[in-house]
C-alpha cells in the first residue's frame, strides 16, 4: 500500500505535467525564431573537467556556463542521468522522463515545467554548435543526481541517485547495523517533546525550523512549544504542512533549532520482521527508548500502518520508529491499551517525506504558519436543526478510545416546547456491549466536550444529549424493563435504551449506563 500511496500522489503529478508539457506542441510558448538563441563558440570555457559517479566523463561540446549556470549538452546529460530524452523540432522543445519524473525545456525559454510545474531560469536553454545545452543543476535536482563545483580545479561533479544509494548500500554492508544504545546516540537530540494548551506528543526534527509530529496532537491547539532533549523550550508559531489522512503535521518553531534532522529510509526496504527502536515521550516521560518489531503491515483505504511492538503509550504520539540503521522508518500514532499483544501502530516514515518534498517545493510565507482553525463555527445563532444535527454527526460521529473507535449514528435534533435543545445518537450496540464499561471515562469526556462545545455556540440555550443503545432482533427479547422492547412487525423487536444523559442548565450533569 506505501508503494500504492506513491505512486497515486506521483501520478496525479504526472497527469499534470502532461497537460502542461503539451503546450508547446501547440505552440503555447513557442518562441518567434529570432528568441531561439546560438552561443558563439567563443563563449565557451575550455579546461572544465566533469567526474559523473567518480568516473571522467567527456561531453562534447564543452560545457558552457554563464552567470554561475553550467550548460550541458542535452543527450548526454541525460542519458547519464538515465532519462530518455524526446526532441521536438517543430517547437525546438526537449521532454526527458525517468520513473515519476518529467521535464519540459524549450531553446530560448526561460522557463523549465517540472513534473507540472513552472520552474524560471536564470539562464535560457541554448545552442552550441547544433547541439542543445540545458541547465546542469536543473536537470540533475529533477532527478535526484547531485551536482557540485569545484571552483579550484574547475571540476563539475556529478553524483546520480543510484550512485548514491549503491555507495549507501556499501557503507551498511561494512559497517553494519547499529546497536540500540549507538542507534540512541545518532538520533536521541532529533527527537523532541511537544507540550500545546491542551496536549502532550512527540516530534522528529526534520529541518532547521521544523518538527514533524501527528496531526492530532497540535489539532486544537492555539499554542505550543517545542522541548529539546537538553530541556531547552522553543516555541511553535503553528504548522508548516499537514496531510490528516495520514495524521501528519509538520510544525515551524520560532527560532533555528541547530539541530541535524533525521535520515529517511527507503521504504521499499521495510520488511515485517525488521527491528526497530522507538523514542518519544509516553505520558510526558522524555525521550523514552523501547525496541522491538515491525510485527504486521495494516491497510487501512488510503493510509496504511506499521503494527509495531515496540511499547509506547499516550504522549508518545509524533515520535519516531527507526531501523537498525538509525534511519526514521516510521512515526508513532496508535496505540491499543490494556492487552498483552503490544498492538501498537506507525504510520510509514514515506508519508512524511513525501510531505517534506512538498513543502520544500513550496514553504509558506510567514503569515500561512498558524495552528489549525477550529472545525466548529463560533456560533450557531439562527442555525436550523437539520444543520446542527448534520455538524454533529460529522464531527462527533465517533470517540476515540483506548479500546477502539466508538461510532454513533442515528443523530437528531429537536427544540422542545420549553426551549430545550434535545440531541439524540446511537452508539455501536458491538461496542457498547464489548468495551463500554472500559471504556466509560473516555465515553463521559466525549459527551462532555460536545456538550460545551454546543453551549460555547448557544450560550443560552439549555442542552439535553441522550445516548441510546439501539438493536433489532427477530424474535422477542425477555428480562427488559417497560418500554425498553418495541414491536416492529414482522416479527421484529428492537430493543432501546439510555446508556447516557446529559444535561447542560447553568451547570452540566451527567449519568450513565455502563
Amino acid at each position: 500500500m506505501v508503494t500504492t500511496f506513491a505512486r497515486l500522489r506521483r501520478g496525479i503529478a504526472i497527469c499534470t505535467a502532461a497537460v502542461l508539457i503539451a503546450w508547446p506542441l501547440t505552440g503555447a510558448w513557442t518562441r518567434p525564431a529570432a528568441a531561439a538563441q546560438t552561443a558563439p563558440v567563443e563563449s565557451q570555457q575550455a579546461g572544465i573537467r566533469v567526474m559523473i559517479d567518480d568516473k571522467p566523463f567527456t561531453f562534447s561540446p564543452s560545457p558552457v556556463q554563464e552567470n554561475g549556470v553550467t550548460l550541458v549538452p542535452m543527450r548526454q546529460i541525460f542519458s547519464a542521468l538515465g532519462a530518455q530524452v524526446t526532441w521536438v523540432p517543430a517547437t525546438k522543445s526537449v521532454f526527458a522522463k525517468k520513473g515519476t519524473m518529467m521535464v519540459a525545456l524549450q531553446v530560448g525559454s526561460r522557463q523549465a515545467v517540472v513534473n507540472g510545474n513552472a520552474v524560471m531560469l536564470d539562464v535560457p536553454v541554448r545552442t552550441v554548435d547544433g547541439a542543445t545545452m540545458v541547465p546542469l543543476r536543473l536537470v540533475g535536482d529533477a532527478f535526484g543526481a547531485r551536482t557540485a563545483w569545484n571552483a579550484e580545479t574547475r571540476t563539475i561533479f556529478i553524483e546520480t541517485a543510484e550512485y548514491r544509494e549503491a555507495l549507501e548500500r556499501e557503507m551498511k554492508e561494512k559497517y553494519g547495523k547499529l546497536t540500540p544504545a549507538e542507534i540512541v546516540a545518532m538520533n536521541d537530540d532529533k527527537v523532541v517533546m511537544i507540550i500545546t494548551d491542551n496536549a502532550q506528543g512527540s516530534g522528529v526534527i526534520v529541518g532547521d525550523r521544523w518538527v514533524l509530529t501527528n496531526y492530532h496532537v497540535i489539532d486544537g491547539a492555539a499554542s505550543g512549544n517545542v522541548i529539546l532533549n537538553d530541556g531547552t523550550i522553543v516555541g511553535i508559531l503553528g504548522v508548516a504542512a499537514a496531510d490528516e489522512d495520514a495524521d501528519l503535521a509538520i510544525v515551524q518553531t520560532s527560532r533555528p533549532l541547530g539541530i541535524a534532522p533525521v535520515t529517511f529510509a527507503d521504504s521499499s526496504t521495510v520488511d515485517k520482521g525488521d527491528r526497530i527502536v522507538a523514542i518519544g515521550s509516553p505520558l510526558g516521560y522524555q525521550n523514552t527508548v523501547s525496541e522491538g518489531l515491525i510485527s504486521n503491515m495494516i491497510d487501512e483505504g488510503i493510509v496504511s500502518y506499521y503494527q509495531i511492538n515496540a511499547p509506547v503509550d499516550r504522549g508518545s504520539s509524533g515520535g519516531a520508529v527507526f531501523n537498525e540503521y538509525g534511519e526514521l522508518v516510521g512515526i508513532t500514532t496508535a496505540v491499543i491499551r490494556d492487552t498483552l499483544a503490544d498492538l501498537n501502530f506507525a504510520v510509514p516514515a514515506l508519508y512524511a517525506e513525501l510531505l517534506l518534498m512538498e513543502l520544500e517545493a513550496d514553504p509558506p510565507a510567514q503569515n500561512e504558519i498558524r495552528f489549525p482553525e477550529s472545525k466548529l463555527p463560533d456560533s450557531l445563532e439562527g442555525a436550523s436543526n437539520e444543520e446542527i444535527r448534520g455538524l454533529l454527526a460529522k464531527e462527533f460521529g465517533s470517540a476515540q478510545t483506548s479500546k477502539g473507535t466508538a461510532v454513533f449514528t442515528d443523530w437528531t435534533v429537536a427544540r422542545d416546547a420549553q426551549g430545550w435543545l434535545v440531541v439524540t445518537a446511537v452508539i455501536s450496540p458491538s461496542f457498547y456491549m464489548l468495551y463500554g464499561k472500559d471504556s466509560a471515562g473516555e465515553l463521559r469526556l466525549w459527551a462532555i466536550d460536545l456538550a460545551a462545545e454546543l453551549r460555547r455556540m448557544l450560550p443560552d440555550v439549555n442542552l439535553e444529549l441522550i445516548v441510546y443503545y439501539s438493536q433489532v432482533f427477530n424474535a422477542e427479547p425477555r428480562g427488559f424493563g417497560p418500554g425498553v422492547v418495541t414491536n416492529l412487525g414482522d416479527g421484529r423487536w428492537r430493543v432501546q435504551y439510555e446508556v447516557m444523559h446529559l444535561q447542560y442548565l447553568d451547570r452540566l450533569h451527567i449519568s450513565d449506563n455502563f
